[in-house]
């Protein structure tokens, strides 16, 4: 097992655990002020915010029975990898490596990128895809294209 292989680790729900985590969650639903752990000794932690949010995503993905993969944000991936994640072809995603839009390194003749640097490429990506959204709106609103028309019903 590589060593980023050795750090990841899914998560698969059976129907008994769905069940149990939907009724938990529905519990601490109910519930408001701070959450707080009990170690196997017995002591109470309180559990930061950020913690308690990624147990609830964690918790209500597990409760609609699909399985969740826990990696670090430094985990290499390979081309393909990335590829895959981005939901493109992998010639595509060389071409940004080559680019410069994404960081890589390489192994012998292999490119290998981190999922922290895929992430950010892909919340860039969708941050300019809504700049120039807005942009071509704003631009069509003033030109009247986007002017709204109404329709007389037929008689």
């Amino acid at each position: 097992m590589s060593p980023s292989r050795a750090r990841e680790k899914t998560y698969l729900p059976d129907e008994r655990d769905a069940q149990a985590v939907r009724e938990l969650f529905a519990r601490l639903e109910a519930q408001s002020g701070t959450t707080r752990l009990v170690s196997p000794s017995g002591e109470e932690l309180e559990l930061p915010p950020t913690l308690f949010e990624v147990l609830r995503f964690v918790g209500a993905t597990l409760a609609n029975g699909q399985g969740v993969t826990v990696v670090p944000r430094d985990t290499m991936l390979t081309t393909q990898g990335a590829a895959d994640f981005l939901g493109i072809s992998r010639p595509t995603l060389v071409k940004l490596l080559e680019g410069g839009k994404i960081p890589f390194t390489k192994a012998g003749r292999h490119r290998r990128v981190t999922l922290g640097d895929v992430l950010a490429y892909q919340d860039n990506e969708r941050a300019r895809r809504r700049t120039v959204l807005a942009q071509a709106a704003r631009n069509n609103q003033e030109s009247g294209m986007l002017g709204l028309t109404t329709m007389e019903p037929d008689d």
